[in-house]
């Protein structure tokens, strides 16, 4: 069925949609009227020499995606759904090197030696040090805010404890925490002309990652500590992972565990000054289901994309081998057929089966733990030492095509 609202050349992954806003109307066009809709693109706009890739909008067809791995490849074009148009295709084939763009056996492989350091007992571990530091970074936050009051929430307690958690995670030395923010930062704000940042730059912060995780699971296979990267590298047999390997996971930990958790505090801070009588439920009862629906609402990945391996029907729409499908998580967080008033926020949701954290299957968000903690302490933080917390402006949102990132929000504690 045709979509006749949807305008001529609308494309989900346009950098400066997402600067804008999310699609959520052109979104739920889709999921009434094409559920799976192929948007046009210029060959090479992305990155990829085609003409475009399919839209995957229904909660049901993203989750299908996820979980048949062997129809759909996250390694044939990675999963990032748009890169630079000066991207090289060399470039491209470096990143399939991440655990995200990996398809089992090799996926399968890397992902049970490095879920070892996100048992329940390791994150568990990490609590009461990943607690006192919530507390500390909203503390020299209000140390640190203007004579108003006032403060920008992202870089002064959203990014913090993501950084913190992550060096605590793999045994990074606090001091070095602001070169893992510097370099995540280049290698996923390439879209944004603020940061003046070329695809050259984003490979070379990549390569400073790399570089300097190598160096610190060389320096651990030399003298084990007690930490991650001595489980994951010290041990000479094939159970652990190459120096190459890690470093590649650090990046991985770097996007995926400090960029996504930082929107999430985020989009959650935003979201309860928006909505007070949640930050006044919040601030009463503390329910437990609250960072999930943070991660609901947010949905601080917008998407990502699989390349189909063979001819296959998704939605009744006929897929061809090699085709790009691009699974939108934020629409499928939006779908009514399984959330009931999905555009409400409700921290009190329950059940609430968001793909926020992926779609099930082999990809799915291996930190999800280390997330919801880092979530519910920095809330609690907030909540204890800035309960009277007021927006002073709109959110600043990051130009992106598949991130739904912001720069920057203007708070104040009068």
């Amino acid at each position: 069925m045709p979509c006749p609202a949807l305008p001529d050349g609308f494309d989900f992954t346009d950098p400066d949609v997402l600067q804008a806003r999310v699609p959520f109307p052109e979104f739920t066009l889709l999921r009434r009227s094409e559920p799976v809709r192929w948007i046009a693109q210029r060959p090479g706009i992305s990155g990829f020499d085609d003409a475009g890739y399919w839209a995957v909008t229904r909660h049901a067809d993203v989750k299908y995606v996820s979980t048949h791995p062997e129809l759909f490849s996250s390694n044939l074009n990675t999963a990032v759904i748009r890169f630079n148009e000066s991207i090289s295709r060399d470039q491209i084939e470096v990143q399939k090197m991440i655990m995200l763009n990996m398809d089992p056996p090799e996926h399968t492989r890397v992902r049970q030696i490095v879920q070892r350091g996100f048992t329940p007992r390791a994150i568990r571990s990490l609590e009461d040090a990943l607690r006192s530091r919530s507390h500390k970074i909203v503390e020299a936050a209000l140390e640190n805010a203007a004579d108003d009051g006032s403060f920008d929430f992202v870089t002064n307690v959203a990014v913090e404890l993501p950084l913190q958690a992550i060096a605590e995670l793999i045994g990074v030395p606090q001091e070095d925490r602001s070169k893992i923010f510097d370099w995540s930062n280049k290698m996923a704000a390439y879209d944004d002309p603020e940061y003046a940042i070329t695809e050259e730059v984003g490979a070379e912060a990549a390569m400073e990652i790399v570089s300097y995780a190598m160096h610190l699971a060389a320096a651990r296979k030399e003298c084990p500590a007690k930490d991650i990267v001595s489980q994951l590298v010290a041990a000479e047999d094939e159970g652990n992972l190459s120096s190459d390997e890690f470093g590649f996971f650090v990046i991985l930990l770097a996007v995926a565990g400090n960029e996504t958790t930082r929107n999430a505090i985020t989009h959650g801070m935003h979201a309860f000054l928006t909505h007070p009588d949640q930050w006044e439920l919040f601030k009463r009862e503390r329910p437990v289901t609250t960072a999930e629906e943070i991660v609901r609402w947010g949905t601080p990945v917008v998407s990502f994309q699989r390349t189909a391996t063979q001819d296959t029907e998704l939605g009744d729409v006929r897929i061809k081998k090699g085709d790009r499908v691009g699974i939108f998580y934020s629409s499928a967080n939006h779908d009514p057929e399984v959330f009931e008033n999905p555009d409400v926020f409700d921290i009190t949701r329950d059940p609430n089966p968001h793909l926020g954290f992926g779609g099930g299957g082999p990809h799915f968000c291996l930190g999800k733990s280390l997330a919801v903690l880092e979530i519910n302490l920095i809330f609690n933080a907030v909540a204890e030492a800035m309960p009277q917390l007021r927006l002073t402006g709109d959110p600043r949102r990051l130009r992106s095509a598949w991130l739904n990132g912001v720069k920057e929000l203007q708070v104040s504690t009068r």
